[in-house]
């Protein structure tokens, strides 16, 4: 007699059903897996039979075979062995084989019948509501898979005794909640920045917008301090960006304790690091820093200093929103649409164009560090602003900066402006001017005879690519929408080109 049990394998964020199926016949005594396992799942058999002994039952001294169906499917990750351990039960008669019928299992198992959390629950309840199933995880684990609907049976169990009296029915264990994870903020405020009024009006544009933005400055200047007080302006994640960002947050096991949040994702990760830990890869292509930063912000400090490969590897995401990691028997595709905020010193010393500071290499230490950028990497970029060094008067003296809620209400409202327009075009998924193709963008700034003018001048000139002046149109329709105005204008035209003039500048050092 065979026992199934269903169950998730995860190929990127998308769960695929496995059917777990358990053989327990006479012959010597033998615990086998076959259907591509890795080694975490290879060794389920020894935390499966160390739980089931500590839950009072035994295992027979019989050959015992487990399949994970399909078998050319791989199979990695720990949560297959709560499922191993229900179907071998439900074979030995422990539990009614009735009583998981139509439900997708997934947890760990301790050595002491404990269900330990296990990721990519939030997707695997997502696929369970979509073949009619209920689901079957670890109590951790059940406030991330309440957020599946509540047409979803969910059984969330602390233990293996827990799981198997409820089956029988002699214990009723409760639906778990969804739980939200309090937003507290990170603590950092606009008003905190002195001067840089300049910096600041990039970083609101930017953010009203969804633009990528480049700060380039000396050491100290504020570039780092401006990045980090982006997420107190972006407004929060609505319901469908706040779905996307928990599933991949949920692959990568970065949800803790279930809970979810509607902060806006900020990924800082170090100049160090590899290609594979930004992009996404790795032996278990995993999702890299680019797709645990989508919907939010990815910021790169000391851009220069990070791999010239590395970077020229974010140049697909920047366009297409997502990451393709192709392995020799299957293919993992994660989304990435996410904000690139970076910040850099002009050259290598960090005081180029300092008053009263003489390089003495020059020009040739600023061409050596920004070549190191390449021109199709810095075309991507919308706005590129200089940060000087903030002088002593502003430090010392108490400024009137506006804080982050004054500006956040401005982000907010040019953004639903945005949001009205593309919903009128019925592409209501753009929801930023960051992310209009260019026949759309065309048609939604349409600028004035002077404005049309200016813009053909300074194409000419500063030899924008195709990106480029599409992506000038995209900031000046960002600025109108700030304004609360319909009609792009030429002063829009002109401070959009002026972002593109250290971008343009900057290129052909590269």
């Amino acid at each position: 007699m065979v026992s199934r049990v269903s169950t998730v394998a995860f190929i990127g964020i998308e769960a695929r059903p496995v059917d777990v199926q358990v053989h327990v016949a006479p012959g010597l005594n033998a615990f086998n897996i076959v259907g591509l396992p890795d080694k975490a799942v290879a060794e389920s058999r020894e935390r499966v039979r160390s739980a089931l002994i500590a839950s009072g039952l035994s295992l027979p001294a019989r050959r015992i075979t487990i399949n994970l169906a399909p078998a050319d499917l791989p199979k990695e990750g720990s949560h297959y062995d709560l499922p191993i351990a229900l179907a071998l039960m439900a074979a030995l008669g422990a539990v009614p084989s009735d009583a998981i019928d139509g439900a997708t299992v997934l947890g760990e198992l301790a050595l002491d019948g404990a269900i330990s959390p296990v990721t990519g629950v939030l997707p695997a309840a997502i696929a369970a509501s979509a073949q009619g199933h209920r689901l079957i995880c670890p109590a951790k684990s059940g406030p991330e898979a309440a957020w599946a609907g509540d047409d979803v049976e969910i059984l969330a169990a602390p233990n293996l005794i827990a799981l198997i009296n409820h089956l029988r029915g002699t214990q009723l264990l409760a639906r778990p909640k969804p739980a939200m994870a309090p937003n507290e903020g990170n603590g950092f405020d606009l008003a905190d920045v002195r001067g840089q009024e300049s910096a600041r009006r990039a970083l609101e544009v930017a953010a009203a917008g969804g633009h990528n933005l480049l700060m380039v400055g000396p050491p100290g200047a504020g570039k780092s301090m401006l990045a980090q007080r982006l997420p107190s302006i972006l407004p929060p994640l609505g319901p469908r960006e706040l779905l996307d960002v928990s599933m991949v947050h949920s692959i990568a096991g970065e949800l803790a304790e279930g809970a979810l949040t509607d902060r806006r994702p900020f990924r800082s990760p170090h100049h160090s690091a590899s290609m594979a830990s930004l992009v996404g890869g790795g032996l278990r292509a995993r999702p890299g820093e680019v797709s645990l930063a989508h919907h939010g912000v990815l910021f790169l400090d000391e851009l220069p200093e990070f791999v010239p490969g590395v970077l020229d590897a974010l140049r697909q995401p920047l366009e297409n929103g997502e990451v393709s990691v192709t392995r020799a028997n299957y293919r993992v595709t994660y989304p990435a649409r996410f904000q690139l905020i970076a910040a850099m010193n002009p050259c290598r010393c960090g005081r180029y164009g300092e008053p009263g500071h003489t390089c003495r290499r020059g020009m040739a230490c600023v061409h050596d560090y920004q070549g190191r950028i390449s021109a199709p990497f810095l075309d991507r970029v919308d706005l590129m602003v200089d940060v000087p060094a903030v002088s002593a008067r502003d430090l010392l003296t108490p400024g009137a900066s506006e804080n982050s809620a004054a500006v956040a209400a401005r982000v907010r409202t040019a953004r639903d402006m945005q949001g009205e327009r593309y919903a009128r075009m019925n592409i209501a998924e753009i929801g930023v001017n960051a992310r209009a193709p260019h026949s759309l963008i065309e048609a939604a700034v349409k600028p004035e005879g002077s404005g049309l003018t200016l813009l053909n001048e300074a194409a000419q000139k500063m030899r924008l690519s195709a990106r480029g002046l599409t992506r000038v149109l995209r900031v000046a329709r960002t600025l109108a929408d700030l304004e609360g105005k319909g009609a792009v204008t030429r002063p829009h035209i002109a401070e959009a080109l002026s972002y593109r003039l250290l971008v343009d500048r900057n290129s052909h050092a590269a």
